[in-house]
């Protein structure tokens, strides 16, 4: 199948083209052709399949099938958990509409807000956000959502967690009711598709791949080490195998930030990047990743959804996390678009509860190494880390003061159901 079989236009096809793309995935090629039917969708897909180009080429196709006058009012709107996810769709936005005349933006917290406010002014078709700073413009009067035709959420699973679900529920009654619904994520709990349907109308499901897999290009390890020796023994992977790529997951920004610091004086260039960075930083860091100038990225879960590094050869679970969906989103972040990966995992005794419930979800047994002189500890106790660590300040927003915004609702958190996670709701 090729994308033009799919019926979009040339322009999108000249676009498709010269990012270098010749055969849809197999998520585009599922959802695509629904979505141009004007049906509401709730698909799922691994990480690294194409799913932002599942979305956003038909969105952009029935956009630019409709003329629009001087005035540009919002019709399509998508949601994204976190600012990285946010400028990675956006940027995807952008290079698919080169040879169309739409409009885009995209708004998130972190960063001042009166150019995201200048760029709303001159009028764009779609809008790429983050629901806090989605809700605190729309508080101050600078942007209207009552004529979104498209409704997106990326990264539905997280967007609909208990921690997002009320600010989903007030951007809904902000849009009109008569809209296109589409929802698209790695993973689908259960919960997460009952509450889906609640906002979905008549949806298509769409499934690329069984849930919550990992892709086959992947090769997954284990070491099993004690708690003390895990920075040895990740310096020593690093250095030994002369690796000069690798994003490294933390649980704790604390741990992110003292990892890095444990790198640097071992000859490592590494950067961190989480919830308590500034935008500004953040993005620094990505870039020096990206461009090789930094050789490691110490991430909380923040970055989990919304990297997208080409031919990313390294991801290492530093800490493994205690939700397993996320172990998928993290690996995920290698083996992306058909290339191969590595994902090495350092599991410690506290751990041992959280890598079986990760085996269980992928239905998969990860093969397991113990290097000489790093061995796990035989007395250590295998119970579980305290609930609660990794949570600093985890009601909390990350639009500054110098941003504008209110953060009013910032202590709404009904995060109980599923503790511990390292999310960046400061969005």
């Amino acid at each position: 199948m090729s994308f033009q079989s799919l019926g979009l236009s040339e322009a999108l096809l000249k676009a498709i083209s010269e990012k270098g793309y010749t055969t849809p995935s197999p998520i585009q090629q599922k959802a695509i052709p629904p979505i141009l039917e004007g049906k509401d969708i709730l698909a799922s897909a691994q990480t690294g399949t194409g799913k932002t180009a599942g979305f956003t080429l038909p969105i952009l196709q029935l956009l630019s099938e409709k003329t629009t006058g001087k005035h540009r009012p919002i019709r399509a709107l998508i949601l994204t958990p976190t600012r990285e996810l946010a400028a990675q769709v956006y940027a995807n936005v952008k290079e698919y509409s080169t040879f169309l005349n739409i409009k885009s933006a995209v708004i998130f917290g972190g960063v001042n807000q009166n150019p995201q406010a200048a760029t709303l002014r001159q009028g764009i078709d779609i809008l790429v956000a983050t629901p806090g700073r989605l809700l605190d413009l729309n508080n101050q009067g600078l942007l209207s959502l009552k004529q979104v035709e498209f409704f997106v959420l990326d990264e539905a699973d997280r967007m609909l967690d208990m921690g997002f679900l009320r600010d989903i529920e007030r951007v809904i009654k902000m849009i009109p009711v008569k809209r296109q619904n589409l929802m698209f994520s790695a993973t689908f709990s259960k919960d997460i598709k009952r509450l889906a349907h609640g906002i979905l109308n008549h949806p298509v499901q769409v499934e690329a791949t069984p849930e919550n897999t990992t892709v086959e290009a992947i090769n997954q390890k284990v070491y099993r080490v004690a708690k003390d020796l895990k920075t040895d023994l990740i310096i020593k992977l690093i250095l030994d195998g002369n690796w000069k790529q690798v994003l490294v997951f933390t649980r704790t920004k604390h741990g992110a930030n003292k990892l890095c610091q444990k790198m640097e004086k071992a000859g490592i260039t590494a950067s961190a990047i989480h919830g308590n960075k500034s935008q500004g930083a953040r993005t620094k860091a990505l870039a020096g990743f990206k461009s090789g100038s930094v050789r490691v990225l110490v991430a909380t879960d923040i970055a989990a959804r919304g990297l997208d590094i080409p031919l990313l050869p390294h991801v290492i679970n530093f800490e493994i996390p205690n939700i397993p969906e996320d172990y998928v989103h993290r690996i995920g972040r290698t083996g992306r678009a058909g290339a191969s990966g590595i994902a090495l995992s350092l599991v410690s005794a506290d751990e041992t509860s959280f890598l079986r419930d990760i085996e269980k979800l992928i239905e998969m047994k990860l093969p397991v190494e113990i290097l000489e002189g790093f061995e796990p500890d035989p007395n250590a106790s295998t119970e579980p880390i305290k609930q609660g660590q990794g949570r600093q300040n985890r009601g909390s927003r990350n639009n500054s003061k110098s941003s504008g915004s209110s953060n009013k609702n910032s202590g709404r958190s009904n995060s109980a159901r599923r503790p511990n996670r390292s999310t960046d709701r400061r969005n």
